[in-house]
């Protein structure tokens, strides 16, 4: 058995825009060209401000979006373009905890039956005990059995988040992909969430993609640290090296905006001009280039690959090369 359960390759995710009768048809990049591959038993955090393509990256690994092109391997087994009764098959496998747990739950069921479903939509266990695996996940995110006759909307938000938890791990995945798992929720909820992720991970000895803009959340979750921009990844590696060694500009500034631990702390801003470009028209050369204060002339004219250098940090930056 190969220790790399998910294997990404120049995946891309493109949303095409009508623009009338005599104007060319233009499209959103959300995702572009974004490799990457994750081992067993591993938490890989996917960081960068709103509108990156950090959730439609999640969304397109487990074809919720189907891909523009680009490969999904999962396990050795291509699903980028694999048959849906193929595919369904595999969802077993790959899970996914939503951002906002109201919404991911049905609020015409009651939680038995939103557990319940999962397991019979696969054709898992008998009635009886459909219902004691039922019991013992709910016991194990730390809620009730009394809770299961209960419908969402009669919990709170760190609640709703650990049953939709439930939900993803009743089938025992190999992959769950926690898109902003814990950025609706308040910060005292937010550290039992990530708790019981960590529990969770030991215990069913789980993979995780962890999506998140909030850096300390990430820097204490992950294993690894991929930075996006604009629908590609800036910068890939170990979350101490990343962390204590930025070597992409965007990832300095996003560091630099980190809240500090004490008053007696000093870090120097960085502050980026501009806005975020349109992905409908990105920038020629590196997409970074007109905020960087390292722009050099070849940035605006050559687009830089991913390279990796000695230490194993991954950049995909002109200062490098």
């Amino acid at each position: 058995m190969s220790d790399t359960l998910l294997q990404v390759k120049q995946l891309k995710k493109h949303y095409p825009i009508k623009k009338g009768l005599f104007k060319p048809k233009a499209s959103v990049k959300a995702v572009d060209d974004v490799s990457f591959s994750i081992t067993r038993g591993e938490t890989f955090g996917i960081v960068g401000e709103s509108g990156c393509g950090k959730s439609t990256t999640g969304r397109t690994i487990l074809r919720l979006h189907e891909p523009t092109s680009g490969q999904i391997l999962f396990d050795g087994i291509d699903i980028s373009e694999l048959p849906y009764k193929e595919m369904r098959k595999i969802r077993r496998r790959l899970q996914m905890v939503f951002q906002d747990p109201y919404a991911s739950l049905n609020p015409k069921k009651t939680i038995k039956q939103i557990l319940m479903e999962p397991l019979r939509v696969h054709g898992l266990y008998t009635q009886e005990e459909r219902y004691q695996k039922v019991v013992e996940i709910i016991e194990t995110v730390g809620l009730h059995e009394s809770h299961l006759d209960c419908y969402p909307h009669e919990f709170s938000g760190g609640q709703r988040q650990r049953i939709g938890i439930a939900k993803a791990v009743i089938l025992q995945p190999d992959l769950i992909i926690a898109d902003e798992p814990v950025s609706a929720l308040d910060v005292s909820i937010q550290s039992q969430v990530i708790n019981l992720l960590l529990k969770l991970q030991k215990e069913f000895k789980l993979t995780y993609i962890f999506i998140s803009h909030d850096l300390s959340v990430v820097k204490h979750i992950s294993d690894r640290v991929a930075v996006m921009y604009l629908g590609k990844i800036v910068e890939l590696g170990k979350t101490e090296d990343l962390y204590e060694n930025p070597l992409h500009p965007y990832t300095k500034a996003l560091l630099s905006a980190e809240p500090i631990r004490h008053p007696d702390e000093k870090r120097e801003r960085i502050i980026l001009q501009g806005d975020l470009p349109s992905p409908v028209n990105p920038p020629n050369g590196c997409t970074f280039h007109p905020r960087c204060n390292s722009c050099m002339e070849i940035c605006r004219t050559v687009s830089p690959s991913l390279i990796t250098l000695e230490n194993g940090q991954s950049v995909a930056c002109h200062l490098y090369k």
